[in-house]
């Protein structure tokens, strides 16, 4: 039903944000919010996909229509929900994403979050051959964002946890983030995706 929405940032919260349009307030859910921090007094364009359920409608928003088609492309796999393929865009590192479905790297797939052995084969079986043409189109290279703030550290492992990363998984990567200087809760759960892919 929509394609984008345009309007200012108003809510952060480690699962969504809060755009404003016209006076009303669009609950987003994206998969790292913090990449909105110092956005909010600017117009801001992010594409949306709309789920309807009997008990939620809900939006999900991308920084580009690049990201959009390739969050369509993994919720159209049988077990991959709207939560987990959010999780999976969360890592950000989608051409790794797409390398790991062309070369078959199952175990890749199985360190995102609701990604078990038979989902990853199935994410394989069906995407296999087919995200050429989001990576002709041009996904967006990464782009750290500066803010000031006390709490980067704790917002960071709240969105991890909203992401469905479980109480272990964050308990491993929470001393390792500890010792690793970031300026950003963005760059902070960067690092934190990075960490966990690795393990």
């Amino acid at each position: 039903m929509y394609e984008y929405l345009i309007g200012k940032v108003t809510g952060i919260t480690p699962a969504y944000i809060v755009l404003e349009n016209q006076g009303i307030g669009y609950q987003i859910q994206c998969g790292n919010p913090y990449y909105y921090v110092g956005k909010e007094t600017q117009e801001t364009r992010i594409y949306v996909h709309q789920v309807i359920r009997e008990d939620a409608h809900q939006l999900f928003g991308f920084k580009t229509v690049e990201e959009k088609k390739l969050f369509l492309r993994l919720i159209s796999v049988s077990g991959i929900g709207p939560k987990s393929g959010l999780a999976i865009m969360a890592n950000d590192d989608h051409l790794g994403l797409i390398q790991a479905i062309e070369s078959q790297d199952g175990a890749y797939l199985t360190k995102f979050p609701g990604v078990g052995k038979k989902t990853a084969q199935q994410l394989i079986l069906d995407l296999q051959g087919k995200l050429g043409d989001i990576i002709e189109e041009g996904l967006p290279a990464k782009q750290p964002q500066l803010f000031d703030g006390t709490h980067h550290l704790e917002e960071a492992l709240a969105a991890l946890k909203a992401l469905g990363y479980s109480e272990k998984e964050v308990k491993k990567v929470e001393k390792e983030l500890q010792q690793t200087i970031c300026t950003t809760t963005d760059e902070y759960l960067r690092v934190a995706l990075k960490m966990i892919m690795k393990k």
